[in-house]
């Protein structure tokens, strides 16, 4: 199941997950269901808690909490895209900045949690760069576990927020409220199919 993030530690690859990984591919398949609204509902959600574990090595660094407040109020409709794009490249940023490479994939993982709310692609970057994360914590021999138990995470916070994210009565900017639109993680998912 993880013999491609395993090649991946070999060669010293930055990112050990992929829209490829075996391991994600049940996940990926639940996302494609989703409308955008619970997307984000469940990508927001769960980079609090990526981001708890980032600002209690870094507290004094507010970039990515910026991010994910700033992308929540895009989200609501509060405010236009440039100023939550801006907090999300910051985000993005302290990961270059901070030399860090375990904390730098979870400012990744917040960067494209709160981008969710542009496209649906970048809901995939949160478990992609938080699992990573998880891998360097653990080291080679011992990831498998706590991988499994995020993985397991994700999928249920998703069924929650599949089953939720409309009856709560939440204000959403009005490009959020088309489900007209196709999913564009499922349109990226039968594009790749085509190529293979």
């Amino acid at each position: 199941m993880f013999s491609d993030v395993e090649i991946k530690l070999k060669k010293r690859n930055k990112i050990l997950f992929s829209r490829d990984s075996q391991c994600l591919q049940e996940l990926i398949n639940l996302i494609q269901l989703q409308n955008r609204r619970t997307l984000v509902m469940w990508a927001l959600d769960c980079a609090k808690l990526t981001l708890e574990q980032f600002e209690a090595k870094y507290p004094n660094e507010h970039r990515p909490k910026t991010c994910l407040e700033l992308c929540e109020s895009w989200a609501r409709g509060k405010i236009k895209m440039p100023v939550a794009k801006r907090a999300i490249l910051d985000s993005h940023t302290v990961a270059k900045e901070i030399d860090d490479k375990e904390y730098g994939a979870l400012c990744h993982a917040i960067g494209h949690a709160g981008a969710t709310i542009h496209v649906e692609t970048h809901a995939l970057g949160l478990p992609i760069y938080e699992l990573t994360a998880i891998v360097l914590k653990f080291g080679k021999d011992n990831f498998p576990k706590p991988v499994n138990e995020k993985i397991n995470y994700y999928y249920n916070r998703l069924l929650y927020w599949q089953e939720n994210t409309d009856k709560l009565g939440l204000v959403w900017a009005d490009f959020l409220l088309d489900d007209t639109r196709p999913n564009k993680e499922k349109l990226l998912n039968e594009k790749r199919k085509l190529k293979k």
